[in-house]
């Protein structure tokens, strides 16, 4: 397999899934410029601010992480966000194999309620992904506002 059976790997996702965890991010990347095997990199407690700036403009990776929101005074909501980056000066060959590769990832890493693929770090702002995970959710407590 391409690495992502490595225990690191689960249990990193097990801990941001978990709600006695204070890691809420995980970030996977090629081992190396060649070949296809991926590694876990980095995890943080940070959020979406903090997996934003580990990102790499010369990589793909792949991050995974927990994301809480209000809906109102009374009710939390708790969402996990796949994270597809394609930095913009990633090699084409490493770019072509994305489509393929992330479908290897998103098994690995299945429970989450959106999927974000960019190479630009302004659609992983918080206030960008919990609007997508508003509308992906259906219930949208604040018409649309995010």
């Amino acid at each position: 397999m391409s690495g992502l059976d490595a225990p690191e790997i689960a249990a990193a996702y097990d801990a941001v899934r978990s709600d006695k965890d204070s890691t809420n991010w995980l970030l996977i990347s090629y081992a190396s410029a060649v070949g296809n095997k991926l590694s876990l990199t980095q995890t943080g407690t940070g959020g979406l601010p903090e997996l934003a700036a580990a990102l790499d403009d010369s990589q793909v990776q792949y991050g995974y992480a927990r994301v809480e929101y209000a809906n109102d005074a009374e009710s939390t909501r708790v969402k996990f966000a796949l994270v597809v980056w394609i930095g913009e000066n990633t090699k084409v060959m490493r770019k072509a194999r994305v489509s393929v590769e992330s479908g290897d990832v998103k098994r690995v890493l299945a429970h989450h309620s959106i999927a974000v693929t960019t190479g630009d770090k302004a659609e992983l702002a918080e206030k960008e992904v919990v609007a997508r995970l508003r509308k992906a959710g259906g219930a949208d407590y604040n018409g649309g506002r995010g």
